[in-house]
C-alpha cells in the first residue's frame, strides 16, 4: 500500500464522527472490495463519493491539506515501515471475519510482515505479574516456540514484556501490536539484547503519533485476539485490561486458556472467573513439571487442517485433571 492511500484513510479516522465503522460502511457501499486489483488502491479510492458520503463540514476538514499527517506518513517510509488497508490482500483475514465492520481500516506495520500468515498464540496478562505467572508465561512460549507458533501480545510490562523476550531468547518470532501510534514505538531496554527485525512484526491500528490510551488498549486487544488461532491469559484481576481482553475473546468465541497453579495470587482472581464463565482450565503436567499444552496444540493443528468445526468451537474436551 502506498502512503497515499493510507494518507486518505488516515485523513478519513481523524474527522469527527468518523471511525473504523463509518469507513468500512463507506468502502462497503461504494463496493471497493469487490473490484479486481488491476488499477491499484490510489484508483479505487478514488472512486469514492465523498461529496455524498460525508456531511458538510466533514468534507470540507477533509478536503483541507493535512501537512502534518503528510510528515508523519514520510517520517515513518523513512523508518522502513509500511502500510496495509482492507483492500489488501496482505489484510489478515481473521481480523475481516472476526471484527468485521470494526475492523481496521488501515494498518502501520514495521518489521517482518509475512508473520501475518503463520498460526499465531496471543497471549494477554497483568503488568504486574507474580513471578509464578512470569514462569509460566515463559514456558507456554517455549512450547509453543518450538511448535513454530508465532506470538502475539500488547506492549506493555509483565506478561507481555516476557512473552516477547521468552519468545526471541528462544529464536522465535513475534508480533507486538501496540495501543499507540507507530511512530510512538520504542523497543524497550530489555528487549535490546534478544531483538532481531527479521523475527518482529510491530503493528498499530491507530493514527501515527496516536499516544497511548486506555480505550485504545482495550481496541488493541480485540485486534490480538482477531489475529490469534488460541489465546492464553496468565493472570487476571476482577477488573481491568487482562478481563477485558479474556471477556472478549470468549464474546468472540475465540477459546481461551488460563492457567491454574498453587499459590495463586490476589491479581489472578479473574482466571476462576473467566473458568466460569468458558475458559479452559491450563494444569501442570506432574511428570514433566510443565504446562500442560496438549489440548491447546491439538486446538491449534485442527485449526490448521480445517478440521475445527462449529460444534467443536463450541464444546469443551476433555480436560486434563490436576496432577495427571
Amino acid at each position: 500500500m502506498n502512503w497515499e492511500s493510507a494518507y486518505i484513510l488516515y485523513k478519513l479516522l481523524k474527522l469527527k464522527g468518523v471511525g473504523p465503522a463509518f469507513v468500512n460502511k463507506m468502502i462497503a457501499q461504494s463496493s471497493l472490495e469487490s473490484e479486481h486489483w488491476k488499477t491499484g488502491e490510489s484508483l479505487l479510492f478514488g472512486k469514492l463519493n465523498f461529496e455524498k458520503l460525508l456531511e458538510p463540514d466533514q468534507l470540507k476538514q477533509f478536503n483541507k491539506d493535512d501537512q502534518e499527517l503528510r510528515d508523519q506518513l514520510f517520517e515513518l517510509e523513512r523508518s522502513g515501515s509500511g502500510f496495509i488497508s482492507v483492500l489488501s490482500p496482505e489484510y489478515p483475514q481473521s481480523i475481516s471475519k472476526i471484527l468485521k465492520h470494526k475492523r481496521p481500516p488501515v494498518i502501520s506495520f514495521r518489521g517482518n510482515k509475512n508473520l501475518l500468515e503463520e498460526p499465531m498464540v496471543g497471549f494477554c496478562g497483568s503488568r504486574h505479574a507474580s513471578p509464578q505467572g512470569l514462569e509460566v508465561a515463559k514456558d507456554c512460549v517455549e512450547q509453543l516456540v518450538r511448535k513454530g507458533i508465532v506470538i502475539v501480545s500488547g506492549h506493555a510490562g509483565g506478561i507481555d514484556l516476557e512473552v516477547h523476550y521468552t519468545c526471541l531468547e528462544k529464536g522465535g518470532r513475534t508480533i507486538i501490536v501496540l495501543a499507540e501510534g507507530l511512530l510512538n514505538f520504542k523497543v524497550r531496554k530489555a528487549l535490546e539484547g534478544v531483538w532481531d527485525w527479521g523475527r518482529v512484526l510491530v503493528i498499530s491500528e491507530f493514527l501515527p503519533n496516536d499516544i497511548w490510551m486506555s480505550s485504545r488498549a482495550m481496541q488493541r486487544n480485540a485486534t490480538i485476539i482477531a489475529l490469534s488461532l488460541r489465546m492464553v491469559l496468565i493472570e487476571a484481576g476482577e477488573n481491568g485490561g487482562s478481563m477485558d481482553a479474556g471477556k472478549k475473546a470468549l464474546a468472540m468465541h475465540k477459546r481461551l486458556y488460563t492457567p491454574i497453579y498453587n499459590g495463586m495470587p490476589n491479581i489472578a482472581t479473574g482466571n476462576n472467573l473467566l473458568i466460569e464463565q468458558g475458559a479452559i482450565p491450563l494444569y501442570k503436567n506432574k511428570k514433566t513439571g510443565k504446562a500442560n499444552l496438549t489440548q491447546l496444540l491439538h486446538d491449534i493443528e485442527n485449526t490448521r487442517s480445517g478440521r475445527d468445526t462449529a460444534t467443536q468451537e463450541n464444546a469443551l474436551f476433555e480436560m486434563t485433571k490436576p496432577g495427571t
